[in-house]
């Protein structure tokens, strides 16, 4: 360290951190502790994508880790106990609560159990713990019971007085009836353990039944990060009151029935809609807007034919909100998508391109021919009522802040680079070039301007027209041309409604996804978000893999793994199986392909967990240390700053306290 150099470092800033470090001894401590722990294995990442609302999945792949619980309980007790007990063990860290209620039903002797169940799960949290520092630890245990554990976990009970000791707590634990209490903390902990972070590569909302369970659940994590799926901005579009966005969620929601999210997660009430459909569309032809029932159910006639109106009302107006949207952003270049104009209501047929086809549906009151895009007056006092509610809802705005607190458009993470959707390309494989509120950006710059226009249609000043073009660009990276996020062309919704050539409801996609199979375009992604080098990766979501057509999901030689596997329902016919997710520990990544979920009250009455396969695709050659990641260059960092606080200690620039 050049003494010079350390004379020219910023005082201000050493003698703030003075304040932490007052004196030689405690900045010399600190620079101990921390080089510590730059020597110990680096923590396990888990990366999960296109969630789409299925709580369940999602839950039980958090409390499996996607299998790498089950391995640490194989790992301990695999030559001791049978598989039965081991699937027990299993299932009581993923649901320690309903377990232990089965298990209190079902044993004889629940001391002994408790007994035996807490030596096993003190195991398993001592194994998971183990690259760990014992500070961390600590941080991560109840309160309540945090010495004891700390106890447990770090007691040599092979030492004869040590073990009395030991035994002697566990003894009282179940003495004083603590034992179950205990139990479901230590099954937490171990959890908190298994995985030091979690990665979402977008798409937590739509389509499956509650987003917001699911967004709940992030919110209680020790350490996420999400990058946006295109659906996720479409709901934050929603929260900011974009009447186009939240038409769109609720067409969205409605299409596949799944308007619990909504009503029950969100406290949203469509009565306004319901008693708008049944007045305007009582005595129309509502048989193109018929809804799905991807999660099977019965319903009634009358249930279908309100869902089918409250469809067609909503649709009709997305289609204008849509056209409204274009008009007043002529840069989203989007014009050939103004298609209300381009409907002849006479004859019945809409031109699209250079050609004119038949129409299914041609019963649509509120359409003014003379002025298609214009909502009715009805229609505008809904969408009012309407956006009222999104605005209002206390839970959603919570959840909205939060994904704009913990995410973003992209993340550089150890060496990976995980986004989404993709980085839009042109034909010949070079990066789009956008002049959307900008001039001429593609790449990363392209993506680091969408990000601050994304975070001004949330955070700028009500009225002003940065609000308005914020709120716009939310509804463009949703299913605009090529964006980051869509990744395609244009999206049907119109012509998928009302026009039977399917030829018409192409949605060709970006050419991206053409090229992502090259590991030279690849590297050339990595590259322009600064990372190079034989390990590293882009992870992306958003395009379910068809695993049952043979499709891989690790592309370019290694280089892409795309995590959409399936967790939505409605996608599982198409890709075989119910989701991918990846693990990256300190020995090298790993990718899970899932069966589909069969229930949590399957999972505890059965012991069933999710059947997954598991390859290892990326294997280090030596364990990954701390000092080689992200947090350990910062960890470095403080380490650097600690010496010059020393120096100035030794050169007097700063005097110490005592």
């Amino acid at each position: 360290m050049n003494e010079q150099t350390g004379q020219q470092k910023d005082l201000r800033y050493l003698q703030l951190l003075s304040r932490q470090y007052p004196n030689v001894q405690a900045a010399s401590s600190e620079i101990i502790n921390l080089q510590a722990i730059l020597n110990l294995p680096k923590g396990t990442e888990h990366f999960m994508s296109d969630l789409h609302g299925e709580y369940e999945a999602f839950l039980h792949i958090m409390n499996n880790a996607s299998g790498a619980v089950r391995e640490k309980v194989d790992i301990l007790f695999q030559n001791m106990v049978t598989s039965e007990e081991r699937a027990q063990l299993a299932t009581l860290i993923y649901y320690p609560e309903e377990k232990l209620e089965e298990i209190a039903s079902q044993v004889e002797d629940i001391n002994e159990w408790h007994k035996i169940t807490l030596n096993r799960l003190i195991e398993i949290c001592r194994l998971a713990s183990s690259k760990y520092t014992r500070s961390k630890v600590r941080k991560a245990l109840p309160k309540e019971y945090a010495y004891i554990i700390d106890e447990l976990l770090n007691t040599n009970y092979e030492v004869h007085n040590k073990k009395e000791y030991y035994e002697n707590i566990i003894s009282t634990i179940i003495a004083t009836d603590q034992a179950e209490n205990f139990i479901i903390n230590m099954c937490r902990v171990i959890k908190k353990l298994v995985v030091d972070h979690l990665h979402i590569v977008g798409d937590i909302f739509d389509r499956g039944p509650r987003a917001d369970i699911i967004m709940d659940s992030l919110i209680g994590h020790h350490s996420v990060d999400i990058q946006w799926g295109n659906h996720d901005v479409l709901w934050m579009g929603a929260a900011t009151g974009s009447r186009t966005c939240i038409a769109t969620v609720l067409n969205n929601s409605i299409t596949y029935n799944n308007l619990e999210v909504i009503e029950t997660g969100y406290g949203i009430s469509l009565r306004p809609l319901a008693l708008f459909a049944n007045e305007i569309y009582a005595d129309c032809d509502t048989s193109c807007f018929k809804t799905k029932h991807i999660g099977g159910g019965s319903y009634s006639d009358k249930e279908n034919g309100l869902g089918a109106r409250m469809h067609k009302a909503i649709a009709v107006i997305l289609f204008k909100l849509e056209g409204q949207t274009i008009l007043r952003n002529p840069s989203f270049r989007m014009q050939d998508r103004l298609l209300l104009d381009k409907i002849d209501f006479e004859k019945g047929t809409i031109r699209l391109g250079d050609t004119e086809y038949p129409l299914l549906d041609r019963d649509f009151p509120t359409i003014l021919p003379s002025a298609p895009y214009e909502l009715s007056k009805e229609e505008a006092e809904l969408m009012d009522q309407l956006k009222y509610s999104f605005l209002r809802s206390e839970k959603l705005q919570r959840h909205i802040k939060f994904l704009y607190s913990k995410g973003g458009l992209y993340k550089c993470y150890n060496g990976n680079l995980l986004f989404h959707g993709c980085i839009p390309m042109d034909s010949e494989g070079n990066f789009l070039k956008f002049s959307i509120g900008c001039k001429e950006l593609s790449g990363r710059a392209f993506l680091d301007h969408a990000e601050s226009v994304a975070r001004q249609g949330y955070y700028a000043k009500p009225g002003t027209p940065e609000k308005q073009f914020g709120k716009d660009f939310l509804w463009f990276l949703w299913c605009g041309r090529n964006s980051p996020l869509f990744g395609r062309d244009h999206i049907a919704t119109l012509e998928r409604r009302l026009v039977a050539d399917e030829s018409t409801w192409a949605e060709p996609k970006n050419p991206y996804y053409s090229y992502y199979n090259d590991e030279e375009v690849c590297e050339q992604i990595l590259k322009e978000f600064g990372l190079e080098g034989p390990h590293c990766h882009i992870i992306n979501g958003h395009v379910p893999v068809k695993s049952k057509d043979g499709e891989n999901p690790v592309k370019a030689h290694g280089r892409l793994i795309v995590i959409d596997g399936g967790f939505c329902r409605a996608y599982q016919p198409t890709t075989g199986i119910a989701g991918y997710t990846l693990i990256y520990n300190s020995w090298g990544i790993r990718i899970s392909a899932h069966e589909p979920f069969s229930g949590v009250q399957n999972a505890i009455r059965n012991n069933k967990d999710i059947f997954s396969t598991s390859v290892i695709f990326d294997r280090m050659e030596s364990r990954i240390r701390i000092n080689e990641t992200d947090n350990g260059a910062l960890l470095q960092q403080r380490i650097d700053d600690l010496k010059w606080l020393l120096l100035a200690y030794k050169t007097g620039e700063i005097k110490e306290e005592h």
